[in-house]
Protein backbone atom coordinates (compact mmCIF):
# COMPACT_ATOMS: atom_id res chain seq x y z
CA UNK A 1 0.00 0.00 0.00
CA UNK A 2 2.61 2.31 0.43
CA UNK A 3 4.19 2.09 -2.87
CA UNK A 4 1.02 2.94 -5.06
CA UNK A 5 0.73 6.06 -2.73
CA UNK A 6 4.08 6.89 -3.33
CA UNK A 7 3.60 6.80 -6.36
CA UNK A 8 0.16 8.83 -6.29
CA UNK A 9 2.42 11.56 -4.55
CA UNK A 10 5.32 11.40 -6.79
CA UNK A 11 2.96 11.84 -9.46
CA UNK A 12 1.31 14.79 -8.44
CA UNK A 13 4.43 16.98 -7.39
CA UNK A 14 5.66 16.46 -10.48
CA UNK A 15 2.41 17.71 -12.30
CA UNK A 16 2.15 20.38 -10.18
CA UNK A 17 6.18 21.11 -10.29
CA UNK A 18 6.38 21.04 -14.19
CA UNK A 19 4.57 24.15 -15.16
CA UNK A 20 6.69 26.19 -13.29
CA UNK A 21 9.38 24.65 -14.37
CA UNK A 22 8.76 24.65 -17.84
CA UNK A 23 7.81 27.84 -18.64
CA UNK A 24 9.99 29.94 -20.11
CA UNK A 25 11.08 33.85 -19.86
CA UNK A 26 8.91 35.64 -22.68
CA UNK A 27 9.66 39.23 -23.38
CA UNK A 28 7.97 42.06 -25.93
CA UNK A 29 9.97 44.57 -27.81
CA UNK A 30 7.51 47.62 -28.64
CA UNK A 31 7.64 51.53 -29.34
CA UNK A 32 5.95 54.22 -27.41
CA UNK A 33 5.37 57.47 -27.60
CA UNK A 34 4.50 60.63 -24.50
CA UNK A 35 3.13 63.76 -25.94
CA UNK A 36 3.75 67.92 -25.68
CA UNK A 37 6.54 67.62 -25.94
CA UNK A 38 6.60 64.73 -28.49
CA UNK A 39 8.99 62.06 -26.98
CA UNK A 40 9.53 58.37 -28.98
CA UNK A 41 11.06 55.51 -27.24
CA UNK A 42 11.79 51.48 -28.16
CA UNK A 43 11.89 48.99 -25.33
CA UNK A 44 11.70 45.87 -24.59
CA UNK A 45 9.90 44.46 -21.28
CA UNK A 46 9.78 41.21 -19.87
CA UNK A 47 5.87 39.76 -20.25
CA UNK A 48 4.52 37.78 -16.69
CA UNK A 49 1.17 36.85 -18.87
CA UNK A 50 1.06 34.67 -22.11
CA UNK A 51 3.55 34.63 -24.27
CA UNK A 52 1.69 36.20 -27.75
CA UNK A 53 1.33 39.91 -28.93
CA UNK A 54 -2.50 40.78 -27.94
CA UNK A 55 -1.40 39.67 -24.44
CA UNK A 56 1.94 41.66 -24.10
CA UNK A 57 -0.58 45.02 -25.52
CA UNK A 58 -2.63 44.45 -22.70
CA UNK A 59 0.01 44.02 -20.24
CA UNK A 60 2.16 46.72 -21.26
CA UNK A 61 -0.57 49.63 -21.98
CA UNK A 62 -1.14 50.47 -17.76
CA UNK A 63 2.71 49.88 -17.05
CA UNK A 64 3.94 52.04 -19.57
CA UNK A 65 0.63 54.42 -18.49
CA UNK A 66 1.67 54.65 -14.71
CA UNK A 67 4.85 56.49 -16.15
CA UNK A 68 3.08 58.86 -18.58
CA UNK A 69 3.70 56.69 -21.75
CA UNK A 70 1.25 55.30 -24.13
CA UNK A 71 2.02 51.97 -26.14
CA UNK A 72 1.90 52.54 -30.10
CA UNK A 73 2.91 48.89 -31.00
CA UNK A 74 4.39 45.52 -29.92
CA UNK A 75 6.74 44.52 -32.36
CA UNK A 76 6.88 40.91 -31.51
CA UNK A 77 7.29 38.35 -28.30
CA UNK A 78 10.46 36.42 -27.89
CA UNK A 79 12.08 34.09 -25.52
CA UNK A 80 15.88 34.87 -24.35
CA UNK A 81 17.11 33.50 -27.30
CA UNK A 82 15.87 37.46 -28.91
CA UNK A 83 16.90 39.21 -25.52
CA UNK A 84 20.40 40.07 -26.42
CA UNK A 85 20.49 41.30 -30.07
CA UNK A 86 17.59 44.19 -28.55
CA UNK A 87 19.73 45.66 -25.23
CA UNK A 88 21.28 47.83 -27.37
CA UNK A 89 19.02 49.41 -29.30
CA UNK A 90 16.67 49.84 -26.65
CA UNK A 91 19.11 51.65 -24.08
CA UNK A 92 17.48 53.20 -21.08
CA UNK A 93 14.38 51.45 -21.81
CA UNK A 94 15.36 47.57 -21.97
CA UNK A 95 13.81 45.76 -19.22
CA UNK A 96 12.45 49.29 -17.79
CA UNK A 97 9.01 48.37 -17.70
Amino acid sequence: MKHPLAITLSLTLLAVAAPQGASAACYADYKAKQDNPLKLHYGVAELTGACAKKEAKAELTPRLARDGWTLLNVLSVFGDDGLQERKESAGTYFLRF
